[in-house]
């Protein structure tokens, strides 16, 4: 039997989807920093020359099973980051294709785990917060119900096809991301030219939660959940303290040192331009990382204002 990835040594071999991606590069960063190997699935093994050094690129289209699926025979860890983005009007294509990018990614992930059965192995797949559905005000942590809403009906699929792998004897860790704040990409990537001419405002009545977490805290939450050998389940990735629409603009405002000089985008505008992606710019959750803090991991970033001042100043 290998070595059980969670008795926190260096050195484990660790398989990606989404690698590539805003996220996975930056985990990728870290994870080479802490001494991993990391083999990275890509469409295409071409332009990822600003890819860490020591990661292994692997060619393949992670929602067909092919030749990729062996190389995680190797591999001790299975990281899943794998999706569609979901930033962009929803025609019904682009639905099926968020939702096939998705579950089929993670089936294609949990089938090629198949040939490890009887050694330890840890999947840490992706999922969001979207799951709990709009929410309100009310406070949703890992114990709340899933929401009825498309992107809470993927989340659910989504982490339903992951835990599948719980039921072939391997630990399954689920990461539901909030809104991740990063450099060079992301969320904060799409706001920052409006908000840098004047030209940023809420969204809406600006009431809506907007749960976020900076990238550093999130890639060291991914070593803590290889470190802790006896963690499994859902985890809500966030900062504990989670703001709202109207709040988190006039932070960025301020830390920008440009004032909000509009008025909010009228609701009725967000959704005639954006459709069902537009009403979900309008909602959100109030997402605690409860299982989190309860196990002891020390957040670097728990306020929004520190958070923009290191990923901005």
């Amino acid at each position: 039997m290998s070595r059980n990835p969670g008795d926190g040594e260096k050195g484990v071999k660790i398989f990606m989807t989404g690698g590539t991606g805003f996220v996975g590069r930056a985990l990728s960063a870290h994870l080479v920093e802490q001494g991993h190997q990391i083999v990275v699935l890509t469409r295409s093994g071409q332009g990822h020359k600003d890819l860490p050094k020591g990661i292994q690129l692997i060619e393949g289209d992670p929602v067909e099973g092919g030749q990729w699926q062996g190389a995680v025979r190797g591999c001790e860890v299975a990281i899943n980051l794998a999706g569609e983005s979901i930033f962009s009007r929803w025609s019904k294509k682009k639905k099926e294709a968020i939702l096939a990018s998705r579950v089929m990614t993670t089936r294609r992930l949990v089938e090629a785990l198949e040939e490890r059965r009887g050694e330890e192995t840890l999947l840490i797949s992706t999922s969001a917060v979207g799951c709990y559905g709009p929410r309100g005000d009310e406070e949703v942590d890992e114990e709340s119900l899933p929401g009825d809403d498309f992107l809470a009906q993927v989340a659910v699929r989504w982490e339903q096809e992951a835990m599948k792998a719980q039921d072939m004897g391997f630990r399954v860790v689920i990461a539901r991301f909030g809104i991740v704040l990063g450099k060079g990409g992301g969320a904060l990537a799409k706001m920052l030219p409006a908000f840098k001419y004047y030209l940023g405002s809420p969204l809406g009545s600006g009431n809506q939660w907007f749960p976020w977490i900076h990238i550093k805290d999130l890639v060291r939450i991914y070593s803590f959940f290889m470190k802790n050998g006896k963690i499994k389940g859902p985890f809500n990735c966030t900062a504990p303290r989670p703001v709202t629409n109207r709040q988190f603009c006039e932070t960025l405002a301020q830390v920008m040192g440009k004032p909000l000089l509009l008025p909010p985008v009228p609701g009725f505008l967000i959704r005639m331009l954006l459709g069902e992606f537009g009403s979900m710019l309008l909602t959100g959750q109030k997402a605690l990382p409860k299982r989190l803090q309860v196990l002891g991991f020390k957040f670097l970033f728990p306020g929004l204002k520190e958070a923009l001042e290191d990923l901005l100043w």
